[in-house]
């Protein structure tokens, strides 16, 4: 089975009612990847991603990560993985980040809105290969984005595709309660981590990045410095 790079967003909003919550929504029942569980927006990386003119540039340090260990065969480019972060999270969530500027072509809620994408605020939490004999494997990117970039209001999911069903803001606490995916509850318990960190203050990329690597036959977990 190909493992296909993909990328996946953590929006996460430090100023909703019940504290900081994440915004998650439920797959369908009949999807053959993660039926019924729920997840953050995200989805593999199409080739068009890789020529998407971007309205802004990731981090140094958010790029070099992203660079380090490609899967042997990969072409995928750091800036690739942001705009497949940043597509997927629009058509999933019909959520937007950018400024005023020209949209990729075909990035229709993008050039609706008369935005450029912008990953520049993107940090790198986590990364994870699905392990052998899953009905499909992917090469993920956690990437987590303050809800303070939307774009207009963050409640407004009349947008998003129907891949997604219940989306909603997830307080951290009650989120791992949800019927998640093993690797989901992981990345939430690194994110409860890093806003903890935080506190009042900025959200600060990870001292590393971990990284679940299934590529193997036998399991690694290392860490992206």
């Amino acid at each position: 089975m190909p493992v296909r790079d993909a990328a996946t967003v953590l929006v996460l909003d430090r100023s909703a009612p019940g504290g900081p919550s994440v915004l998650m929504g439920q797959r369908g029942a009949s999807a053959v990847f993660m039926p019924s569980k729920y997840v953050f927006p995200g989805g593999a990386v199409d080739a068009a991603d890789a020529g998407a003119r971007l309205g802004g540039a990731l981090s140094a340090e958010t790029a070099a990560r992203l660079a380090v260990d490609p899967l042997p065969g990969t072409t995928v480019t750091p800036d690739a993985l942001a705009a497949a972060a940043l597509r997927e999270l629009a058509e999933e969530t019909g959520l937007l980040t950018g400024h005023p500027g020209p949209a990729p072509q075909g990035w229709d809620h993008y050039a609706g809105a008369g935005l450029a994408p912008d990953p520049s605020t993107l940090i790198f939490l986590f990364r994870a290969i699905t392990p052998p004999g899953r009905p499909r494997r992917f090469d993920a990117r956690f990437l987590l984005l303050d809800a303070e970039r939307l774009h207009g209001d963050r409640n407004d999911f009349g947008a998003a595709c129907d891949e997604l069903s219940h989306l909603h803001w997830v307080p951290l606490p009650e989120a791992r309660a949800l019927d998640l995916p093993f690797i989901t509850e992981v990345v939430l318990a690194e994110l409860a981590s890093l806003v903890a960190q935080a506190g009042n203050g900025p959200l600060l990329p990870p001292a590393s990045v971990p990284f679940f690597d299934n590529s193997q036959s036998a399991p690694r977990f290392r860490r992206i410095g």
